[in-house]
């Protein structure tokens, strides 16, 4: 049974009526009778891009400071744990009510010092009991549990940059580590023959796996650096568009018709423009 379907208690909350509300609406959506053709057609697995993309969506209204469009994008992310929970109620798997009280569980155990007797006094002994808690939970001894296995779920949950940034951010603190960023650069330079030499001599795998290697070196030359490799990628994805938009103001007819010196002319002019 839904939770839309249980019945509501006399004095609700605000915060607790508008979330019913929300249960309400998504039920209705998936209700056979007289539901949203779209919203019945959704499996979890379809509505997996949905979950990442508003996740994203919720990060750039942070970065944005926009307070409304977190608000706004905040409650787009909670409709997809809203609708999961509901997929999931209709068949009996679980219901939205397992999920709270799932992580709340969850926050009670991993944080001990705030509700149980354990002290700590630093933010790292906090992240080492978290880390310790979390191993049990997965029935896996902290104290012989494997860094591999880690390593691995960061692979797996992650975007890919993200993951690579934290695996070797593990790797190097069990010294997995290169002495100095020279060794850092030396790594690059010779990921980079070896891009080059798969790109003129070998077939499309070995390129891809090349490329992956670049990649996590300049990762790796990003956290030497301390530098924040997803945040650079962002800067420079939104410097293309501003650049890429004063471009087209510029024209006068398609971009097409334009040659690419006179396209190049007119990128670094919005280059400069944007400098100043």
């Amino acid at each position: 049974m839904s939770e839309s379907q249980n019945s509501h208690p006399q004095a609700l909350s605000p915060t607790l009526t508008a979330l019913q509300g929300l249960i309400d609406v998504v039920a209705q959506l998936r209700s056979p009778d007289g539901g949203c053709p779209w919203d019945l057609a959704q499996t979890p697995q379809t509505l997996t891009p949905y979950v990442i993309e508003e996740a994203y969506e919720v990060v750039d209204a942070i970065r944005s400071g926009d307070v409304e469009a977190i608000a706004e994008e905040l409650g787009d992310l909670l409709l997809q744990v809203v609708l999961q929970a509901q997929i999931a109620s209709e068949s009996q798997q679980f219901s939205l009510e397992d999920v709270a009280n799932c992580i709340t569980e969850k926050l009670i155990r991993r944080h001990p010092h705030v509700f149980a007797e354990v002290e700590v006094e630093t933010v790292e002994e906090v992240h080492e009991n978290w880390e310790k808690i979390k191993a049990v939970e997965k029935g896996e001894n902290p104290d012989t549990q494997l860094l591999s296995s880690k390593l691995s779920r960061y692979a797996r949950q992650l975007p890919p940059l993200m993951g690579a940034m934290k695996i070797s951010q593990k790797a190097a603190s069990v010294g997995f580590e290169w002495d100095n960023i020279e060794g850092v650069w030396e790594k690059f330079h010779e990921e980079l023959a070896e891009f080059e030499h798969a790109l003129l001599h070998e077939e499309k795998a070995n390129q891809q796996a090349e490329l992956g290697d670049i990649l996590f070196t300049l990762v790796n030359l990003a956290r030497w650096s301390e530098l924040d490799p997803e945040a650079a990628l962002q800067g420079t994805n939104q410097r293309f568009i501003q650049r890429f938009s004063l471009l087209e103001q510029a024209c006068d007819r398609p971009l097409s018709d334009y040659t690419l010196e006179e396209l190049e002319a007119l990128w670094q002019t919005a280059k400069a423009q944007l400098a100043k």
